[in-house]
């Protein structure tokens, strides 16, 4: 398969059916972009139905690591919230980084499967290594101004391919309009040139019954005695001092 090329293509995180598209096939390991995969670039929030569907994923026994190229604080942050590890300022598609977060979580590469965006970084940084990839279209159209130029490449190497699951419903939760998402958990932080960032998770996500699933369990080690349940997505924000729509690339 040319190394551009996705061996998946998915409209969004949540349309990868967890039994068929990942246990099914030996994936027991994801590693996870953040960037416009589970975090917008517009309103900073993770979907109703990303949260939700890691919640589903991690009790099935799929274990997970952040990958991102973003450097800044608020992807630590992220991550912590999420009680998931993270290898940032990665460098994608340079290898090292992928590596670094195989070890993290024991993973191997036939049992992996590397989930994005972008076919530069996420899709040709995990078939370098001889790793499966699992394309998404981009949660928002708006993101750092080379990465739209990129995009442009990205279409001309898709052509007319659909992602799978476009148009249809999703089986997770569906995600909160932006306005419907803000709540008094939703913060936001202005620094000294006025700018002002948020980082928001959509309220009311569910538990998912009966499991006792909370968001220490959903990646690796606990960071800093995070236990909250899941339903505590909709709680305080993550913040950060840098103004929104900047920071590196996913």
């Amino acid at each position: 398969m040319p190394l551009l090329e996705p061996d998946r293509y998915f409209s969004r995180l949540s349309h990868v059916d967890i039994e068929r598209d990942l246990l099914a096939l030996g994936f027991r390991f994801v590693l996870l972009d953040i960037d416009n995969t589970i975090l917008t670039r517009d309103t900073h929030e993770v979907p109703r139905d990303a949260g939700f569907w890691l919640a589903k994923a991690r009790d099935a026994g799929i274990a997970f690591c952040l990958v991102s190229n973003n450097w800044h604080e608020g992807v630590y942050q992220l991550a912590n919230r999420l009680s998931l590890p993270i290898v940032a300022k990665a460098v994608k598609p340079l290898p090292p980084a992928f590596l670094m977060a195989l070890g993290k979580i024991g993973a191997t590469r036939d049992a992996t499967v590397v989930i994005g965006d972008q076919l530069v970084t996420d899709v040709l940084g995990a078939h370098f290594l001889g790793m499966k990839a699992y394309l998404l279209a981009p949660l928002v159209e708006q993101d750092l101004p080379h990465t739209l130029l990129l995009r442009n490449f990205e279409r001309l190497v898709t052509g007319e391919r659909k992602p799978e699951g476009a148009g249809v419903p999703t089986a997770c939760q569906p995600s909160e309009p932006a306005d419907a998402a803000a709540s008094p958990g939703t913060r936001s932080r202005g620094d000294a040139g006025g700018s002002r960032t948020e980082v928001r998770f959509a309220s009311a996500i569910p538990t998912i019954s009966g499991t006792g699933e909370t968001l220490a369990d959903l990646g690796g080690p606990v960071s800093g005695g995070t236990g909250k349940a899941l339903a505590d997505l909709g709680g305080p924000a993550v913040e950060t001092d840098e103004p929104a729509r900047t920071g590196g690339a996913s």
